[in-house]
């Protein structure tokens, strides 16, 4: 038997590989996951042996029933009790603005009130950034001014121009007393040890988060910390698209990047708070004392409402999707998105096509040319679908564009670090802001416009005759859509 093997390495090899493959998708049909990547998984292992069980081993194991994070901890605390009870407005209060600015949008804010106990908070000023140029000028500005600490919070934190000029910022703070906490995703960033112990070296506390070391691999490397925020003083928060890279305030050795990113000030930042104290909580291994420096009373300082949504495998739901949802099931007018990468759920695509066959105006805009081959050629897959439903689709030809944004009905606009498809829907770390106001929609309904000027108009007769070849990669880039 053994000289058998060794005569024949390789065909038993593949019997080995089938043996635990078959294993392996019993398993994963047991776990009554979603059937499209239930079917993207098992076709994985049939027809890529070997690859296809690696595949699975980084990427296909579902951690959100793990409750591998201390939400708790968290939640729980008195301070963030008492601040959430006094923001947060009843169902009376709520049908008191049904009527008024809310209008149909009240669904959304009672979802994510009912769901992850997040208020609508009143009495916000929200500044729009438009490009990393825009974020880093607003931010550098804002870190000059903190008293007590400062809060990062990033997918990917680079340690090139922009990255080193927010480190020494960071150090410059750090020398004055003002406590930094910095968390920055492991894979996504390339920040070197001799930075970090440099910040390290100031007083800076700096963690990564869910390092890849082998062997703890399969646990670590699907579920990446996408979400880009700043607090400062826990009344300044910064959230969007915008990471700490140079590509990002476009020089000009690199391509356009078109990006959106929102500064918020007001007592919606304690709702960004709460989050990264989630994730420093995880990190560190550490419990933060929660005082009233972290969670101040705050003077209002406009007159916008939002609400912040999460979503990650430390929540329940999928909050950040069921918000969308909920939104353009709700819309009656327009609904104008723009996003990097398109590959939505079977929930998200039937929403959106559904509301443009009821007469919704419904308008998307993706990169022509993305930094993923892969993710590129998933989006193409369904244009034809969205135009014969009538959705407009435009194709961004000046460069990347990474914005993630959302405006519907002239009332409500999402800002945030979420995508358009399965990865931040279920897998990624997320964060999102929902804006509820008329005049900040109408400011992001122009820029929707100008940057459509940038773009080429999807028709769906051109689109047809796109080249077979084309047509084939689509497809077969849809296959894994799940996976990407």
């Amino acid at each position: 038997m053994l000289e058998y093997i060794q005569n024949n390495i390789f065909f038993s090899l593949i019997i080995i590989n089938y043996i635990i493959a078959i294993g392996t998708a019993i398993f994963i049909i047991l776990n009554n996951r979603n059937p499209i990547t239930t079917v993207s998984y098992i076709l994985a292992l049939v027809v890529l042996p070997f690859l296809g069980l690696l595949v699975y081993y980084f990427f296909g194991q579902e951690y959100r029933k793990d409750k591998m994070f201390k939400r708790r901890k968290v939640f729980d605390n008195e301070t963030v009790k008492k601040w959430e009870k006094k923001l947060m407005l009843n169902n009376c209060r709520l049908e008191d603005y049904e009527n008024g600015f809310l209008q149909n949008k009240v669904n959304v804010v009672k979802l994510l009130q009912n769901n992850q106990k997040k208020p609508l908070v009143l009495g916000n000023d929200v500044e729009i950034l438009i490009n990393g140029e825009k974020k880093f000028e607003a931010l550098f500005k804002d870190l000059k001014t903190a008293k007590h600490h400062i809060h990062v919070e990033y997918y990917m934190f680079n340690d090139d121009k922009i990255g080193t000029k927010l480190i020494n910022a960071l150090i410059e703070k750090a020398k004055e007393g003002v406590k930094v906490r910095v968390n920055y995703d492991y894979v996504a960033s390339g920040i070197s040890n001799k930075n970090i112990n440099k910040m390290k070296s100031f007083g800076i506390e700096i963690f990564p988060f869910m390092p890849v070391w082998f062997p703890n691999l399969t646990r670590k490397l699907n579920y990446r910390n996408h979400r880009k925020i700043v607090v400062i003083d826990g009344v300044i928060g910064y959230v969007g698209g915008v990471n700490i890279s140079d590509e990002y305030v476009n020089p000009c050795d690199k391509g356009y990047w078109r990006d959106t990113h929102c500064r918020l000030k007001g007592n919606i930042v304690k709702s960004i708070q709460s989050h990264f104290l989630l994730n420093w909580n995880f990190v560190s291994q550490q419990e933060i004392e929660i005082t009233d420096h972290l969670f101040p009373d705050v003077e209002s300082f406009g007159d916008i409402p939002v609400q912040i949504a999460a979503s990650g495998p430390d929540s329940d739901y999928p909050h950040i999707m069921e918000a969308l949802f909920t939104a353009i099931n709700g819309a009656n007018d327009y609904i104008k998105i723009t996003t990097p990468y398109f590959i939505p759920n079977e929930q998200m695509l039937t929403a959106l096509k559904t509301a443009s066959r009821r007469g919704v105006d419904v308008e998307l805009l993706i990169p022509k040319e993305g930094d993923s081959w892969a993710a590129k050629y998933a989006t193409n897959s369904y244009i034809s679908g969205l135009l014969e439903s009538g959705i407009k689709v435009f194709h961004y030809c000046k460069g990347m564009v990474h914005a993630k944004t959302m405006i519907v009905d002239g009332l409500l606009t999402t800002i945030g670090t979420s995508n358009m498809d399965y990865r931040s829907f279920e897998i990624n770390f997320e964060i999102t802001a929902l804006i509820y106001n008329e005049n900040l929609s109408e400011k992001m309904v122009q820029i929707f416009k100008e940057d459509i000027e940038h773009c080429d108009v999807v028709e769906l007769k051109k689109w047809e005759q796109r080249p077979f070849i084309e047509k084939v990669k689509e497809s077969f880039s849809r296959l894994w859509a799940p996976l990407l």
